[in-house]
């Protein structure tokens, strides 16, 4: 799996929801998911996009003319012992 993700920013949710909406009838895949905070402090929902279709993602932004602050390239955090107490 990639150390790196890629997430669309929006300014809004609604912005987010119709471009799910729009991928999911290209067949396109996008993961509705929380906005990390070293990407943005705006809208707290963004999408998860695989690197592959960054292109599709971006020609269905372009024609449903969809507001987006942009897509970001985040090191994926993963910690195994994140919420381990004992």
């Amino acid at each position: 799996m990639s150390e790196i993700q890629h997430y669309v920013l929006f300014p809004n949710h609604d912005n987010a929801m119709r471009l799910h909406r729009e991928l999911k009838k290209l067949g396109v895949r996008a993961t509705i998911a929380p906005t990390p905070r070293a990407a943005s402090k705006c809208c707290g929902v963004s999408l998860l996009i695989r690197e592959e279709d960054i292109k599709a993602v971006e020609a269905c932004i372009e024609e449903h003319k969809i507001e987006i602050l942009r897509i970001a390239e985040i090191m994926r955090d993963v910690n195994p012992m994140r919420d381990r107490y004992c």
